[in-house]
Parts: structure tokens; C-alpha cells; sequence
């Protein structure tokens, strides 16, 4: 089982992204004002597919670990998001193993901090 799977309940969506192009935000329609400045997502809130979503910057880093050849569903370890900030929570295996997945988490767009304070090594 996958990260997305496990963390998630969700299979990996068509065309998933892990550092998509955010959509456009609807904006409200008014005939009498002109729109001023177009919404944007925060990149923490950028879905697999460039939607918003409050939980996107965890559900990216977890189609990351999903596709890094190295890093197999640690079924012990979850992925968790405050802010910006990725919250890695659990026990991993080994600590190459805690280093690769920071790595990982930190290349995902909209990550500024990777939190390992709840990671356990064992």
C-alpha cells in the first residue's frame, strides 16, 4: 500500500503532481466591479492537482515518498502538515532512512521546515 493510500484512504489521481501549477480561484461573479487582484493558493494549500486543498502540502509530500524508489511505505511513520511546516510522526527504520525523507519532503514546493521531533529511529 502506498503513502497516499495509507495516510489518505486515496489512490494516486490522474495527472497528480507533487509541485503542480495552482488553479485559479472562482471568483464571484459581479457585473457592476471590475475584479481587482486574482486569488492565489499558499503553496501549503496547493492540492495534487493545483486545487486548494487544506491538507496539500501532506498529501504532495506523500506522492514524494510515493515515488522515490528508496522509500517504501514505512506503515509506522505518518505525514502531518502545520502551516508550512511537514511533520514527519512515527518510527522509521533507520535514520538514512529519516534523512531521505526529509530530503524529500524539503524539495516539495511550499515546504519551508520539516518537523522530526515526533520521529522515533527503531
Amino acid at each position: 500500500m502506498g503513502w497516499l493510500k495509507r495516510l489518505f484512504g486515496m489512490e494516486k489521481p490522474q495527472n497528480a503532481e507533487v509541485n503542480p501549477t495552482p488553479q485559479a480561484i472562482p471568483q464571484a461573479s459581479s457585473t457592476s466591479v471590475a475584479p481587482t487582484a486574482t486569488q492565489s493558493i499558499p503553496p501549503e494549500r496547493l492540492g495534487l492537482n493545483g486545487e486548494y486543498d487544506q491538507s496539500g502540502l501532506a498529501k504532495r509530500v506523500a506522492l514524494a515518498f510515493d515515488q522515490d524508489p528508496k522509500l517504501d511505505d514505512v506503515d509506522t511513520l505518518w505525514v502531518a502538515q502545520t502551516g508550512s511546516t511537514v511533520v514527519l510522526k512515527g518510527k522509521v527504520p533507520s535514520q538514512e532512512i529519516l534523512n531521505q525523507m526529509i530530503s524529500v519532503a524539503r524539495s516539495v514546493s511550499g515546504t519551508t521546515d520539516v518537523d522530526t521531533n515526533q520521529a522515533a529511529i527503531g
